[in-house]
């Protein structure tokens, strides 16, 4: 049954927020936050003033960072203060649970396991949303037995892998994200769902300050979640107060993990205008992870002065900096930059088919002190400059990470279809 109200039908409404189809936009809902906060199922509930704003900007920031980074999800834009559009999804009824630190419901399921202990690799589990039965845990045999259709799509083993392995992605950028804060992302809860439209699974629903535990410096006396509410053992206005402190301190960090911590910028060095094609190529994928990139052309046979001169210049602005050297025939830019600078050197000759085989040696066969890598391809020249600096800039290591799983949910997804032919 649905109720239309201001030109859009209600679709849903849990605990915290309300589901409207919107009229206007086809294929898209509007996710309405409360200002109610519960825990247990709703055995506690209570009203927080301006909690409907707080969980609309963290889940808002959130679902920005993952897209820009490539994991898929349904967010289209924040709408207002309280909610956001998301494209209309027939929602998979799992609740996937990520663990870094072992705590909570884990101790009690799993006693003789300490809390604190660490989990590498993520330990997964599955929860079934059903309230009358608080939410039971199950295994992934039952998930695929349940023979789930949404949205026209059937849930079997490729669609339970992509969802376990894009669970462990999206946890990982966050944390990886939480520790520029010095915040420990400890566990968190994600749904997925199936877009209408396009069929695809999609991470749907919200991520705010409901989603996880946060443990600033890895101490949980510092918890700034909702498990902070869980563990009062009286509701007072006074500790009301404390947990919306803590949620309005959530929301104001998590704007924080939208920037970078660290600008660097690729500088590609070509013996020649000959191979701009080559180096237009690495500036197009450094784009790709958000880098900056400066082309110049420099000769170190012809001009070393003038080489070692460019290279001072980009040392000497403190701007974190990749050298690409492009030089066809014999490569002597790149072992000279090598030679010359602390900063990384990566060889990415443009390899022609008459002398390829013996230009390259001149990348490869390096006098002794001399570190500069080999890479023929552009685009895996850029790919390792973003390795470089993803070590201290977690939004292009997030960009990294999301890409490597697109990746590999494109080859589950070939091999499906081919399975499919087959048969």
């Amino acid at each position: 049954i649905r109720t239309l109200t201001e030109n859009r039908y209600i679709l849903n409404e849990g605990k915290t927020k309300q589901i409207f189809e919107l009229v206007d936009e086809p294929g898209h809902v509007l996710v309405q936050s409360k200002d109610q906060i519960t825990a247990g199922n709703a055995v506690r509930k209570d009203q927080m003033e301006g909690k409907a704003a707080i969980a609309n900007r963290t889940t808002s920031c959130v679902f920005k960072l993952l897209q820009e980074a490539g994991i898929k999800t349904a967010f289209v834009r924040q709408q207002s203060e309280t909610a956001f559009v998301a494209a209309h999804c027939e929602m998979i009824p799992i609740e996937w649970v990520c663990r870094r630190v072992a705590t909570g419901s884990f101790l009690k399921r799993n006693p003789g396991v300490k809390e604190g202990y660490r989990f590498s690799p993520l330990k997964m589990e599955m929860f079934f949303k059903d309230d009358a039965n608080n939410d039971p845990q199950w295994s992934e045999e039952q998930l695929l037995e349940t023979k789930f259709s949404l949205a026209g799509l059937n849930i079997g083993r490729c669609e339970v892998d992509i969802m376990n392995r894009s669970t462990v992605a999206i946890f990982e950028v966050l944390e990886r994200a939480w520790a520029t804060q010095n915040c420990t992302l400890v566990d968190m809860k994600i749904e997925f769902g199936v877009n209408v439209h396009t069929k695809e699974i999609v991470l749907a629903d919200v991520i705010d300050n409901d989603s996880w535990r946060l443990w600033p410096a890895g101490d949980r006396s510092q918890q700034k979640d909702k498990q902070v509410y869980r563990d009062l053992k009286e509701v007072t206005p006074e500790a009301m107060q404390m947990v919306k402190k803590n949620f309005e301190w959530v929301s104001e960090r998590v704007k924080l993990l939208l920037e970078p911590k660290a600008c660097g910028r690729v500088v590609v060095l070509m013996g020649s205008t000959s191979d701009l094609a080559h180096c237009e190529k690495i500036r197009k994928a450094c784009g790709s992870y958000g880098i900056h990139c400066v082309l110049r052309v420099t000769s170190a046979h012809k001009g070393p002065d003038e080489t070692l001169r460019i290279k001072a210049e980009y040392e000497g602005d403190g701007v974190p900096t990749v050298f690409v050297a492009v030089a066809g025939r014999s490569n002597g830019l790149g072992p000279v930059m090598s030679g010359n600078t602390a900063y990384p050197v990566i060889n990415c000759p443009p390899i022609t088919p008459d002398w390829g085989a013996q230009d390259i040696w001149s990348s490869l066969r390096m006098p002794s002190g001399l570190g500069c890598s080999t890479v023929l391809s552009p685009d895996a020249a850029a790919q390792f400059a973003a390795q470089i600096f993803g070590l201290s800039d977690h939004l292009v290591w997030s960009k990294l990470r999301a890409s490597m799983l697109n990746t590999w949910v494109s080859l589950k997804q070939a091999d499906k279809k081919l399975q499919a032919c087959s048969l």
